[in-house]
């Protein structure tokens, strides 16, 4: 129709064109701008390349052989390297095929002959593209198999981060896994060490706030006998028995200043030095470190080393927190509701229709955990298979720190779930206490819908429906 915007999709596929020859980048560029959703940048050679793929991913890399200064040959090796190895088609010059063979043994996908033929040029690049749909699609199948042993989630959010524990966790690198308390970091190391190609190795974990210095040094690095006071016995430390393994650091951003300067030349050397031994002992340990802590922040104000810092940042992952991931809450709940009506052996629950909206509509400033214990503590103080609504935490607002939610402001208007109504059923309570949580929602909105709808946990069309049942279509709705 005249005068509709005609919107453009994004570009799925980004591909990269190396060549030293202004000729040939532009002939490429135009010849592969006419596959749909190919987006194409070009190099001059193989270091400006490298320079680009620093700055962005590419699926795909089109590079000549022969360059100056980098050529393609070193280009393709220098690729496998990287964390996300793009694919690589090679060009050669007719005569030359041995190079291109050379280059598919340093990992290059596939190759074509200069002058080429565009028909077989655009099937080459049409197959490297394919392959990396599948390569993509099987990763994120594998990842969200394999977090799904350690979670559950229904949220793209966490389908994204499956994706990415599978492919960090199949290169052995340092990962530093950050998140509020309650997501869920530790399973996520978990379904990290079942994509590791340790996985069959010794996995031990340590949690760095439980113990005293003194203590935790002798723990994680061992000590000989008679090191200090209690020392009776030689004892190698975490480091060594998870020798071949994988050692999780749990809470490392609560690691004293003098431990943090050993573990830095174990990161940096792949020795410890035991308490009371002087010569360092070699160790073959993947380090996975996790923390509620802003590390770059404690790191600027000292209270962390920074090059340690930098160390552990090689991969980072962040599991977000429930309030981010709404839609994750239902599928949750319900786990957890058959897990605690098998424990307490409750027989079926009676789920009220609104329930999962309740849930959703909460802060849950502890995460996954506080939906765990909130839910067990439902089901065990369940009444002839019904569940009381009136048990469900009041919101209010949480004292700040870091890792902390959202403050969220307890409801103006004086609705409570359980007391301020008296006479009235469950079902009327429920309903007066949901308007009240909408209505200061929109209040601390500034009667933006949707962001109360963020606040509450639900979508804008959700919010929408809450108002005209209960009467408050007629609210403001300002930088909607």
């Amino acid at each position: 129709m005249p005068g509709e915007a005609v919107v453009t999709p994004e570009p799925s596929n980004h591909v990269l064109v190396v060549d030293d020859d202004a000729g040939v980048r532009f002939t490429l560029r135009e010849t592969l701008r006419s596959l749909e959703g190919v987006s194409v940048d070009v190099a001059e050679d193989g270091e400006a390349a490298l320079r680009m793929l620093a700055a962005r991913p590419y699926e795909l890399v089109i590079t000549d052989l022969r360059m100056p200064r980098l050529d393609g040959l070193e280009l393709v090796k220098r690729l496998q390297g990287m964390p996300r190895t793009p694919r690589v088609i090679v060009v050669t010059a007719h005569g030359s095929e041995r190079f291109a063979v050379e280059a598919m043994k340093a990992g290059a996908y596939d190759y074509f002959r200069k002058p080429f033929d565009v028909d077989e040029l655009l099937a080459v690049v049409s197959r490297a593209l394919e392959a990396v749909r599948l390569r993509d699609e099987n990763e994120r199948l594998a990842g969200e198999l394999n977090l799904s042993r350690s979670l559950v989630f229904a949220s793209e959010a966490m389908r994204r981060l499956a994706q990415l524990v599978q492919r960090a966790g199949s290169r052995d690198v340092t990962v530093l896994i950050t998140g509020e308390s309650g997501t869920g970091k530790e399973r996520v190391a978990e379904a990290l060490v079942r994509a590791s190609p340790r996985a069959k190795g010794p996995y031990l974990r340590f949690n760095c706030a439980a113990l005293t210095e003194e203590l935790a040094e002798a723990e994680l690095f061992g000590h000989s006998k008679g090191a200090f006071t209690g020392a009776n016995r030689v004892r190698p430390g975490l480091f060594r028995e998870a020798d071949g393994g994988t050692l999780l650091l749990d809470e490392v951003g609560e690691l004293a200043p003098p431990l943090q300067a050993k573990l830095l030349r174990v990161l940096q050397e792949g020795e410890v030095r035991p308490v009371g031994e002087d010569r360092p002992v070699k160790v073959d340990v993947r380090i996975i470190a996790a923390t509620h802590r802003d590390l770059r922040r404690r790191a600027a104000e000292g209270a962390f080393r920074e090059d340690l810092y930098y160390r552990l940042n090689v991969v980072q992952l962040r599991v977000p927190p429930l309030r981010e991931r709404p839609e994750d809450i239902p599928v949750l709940a319900r786990m957890f509701l058959d897990r605690f009506s098998d424990r307490f052996h409750t027989g079926p629950l009676k789920v009220p229709e609104d329930f999962f909206d309740r849930l959703r509509a909460l802060p849950w400033p502890g995460n996954v955990r506080e939906l765990e214990n909130t839910l067990e503590s439902l089901v065990a103080l369940s009444s002839e298979g019904e569940l009381d609504l009136g048990l469900l935490p009041v919101p209010d607002a949480p004292a700040g720190g870091e890792g902390g939610g959202p403050a969220v402001v307890a409801p103006a208007s004086g609705i409570e779930p359980r007391d301020d109504l008296p006479g009235a059923g469950l079902k009327e309570r429920v309903e007066a206490y949901e308007r009240g949580l909408i209505l200061d929602a929109l209040r601390i909105a500034g009667g933006n819908r949707s962001e109360a709808a963020r606040r509450l946990g639900i979508g804008r069309a959700t919010l929408h429906d809450k108002l005209r049942k209960y009467g408050l279509d007629g609210a403001p709705d300002e930088g909607a």
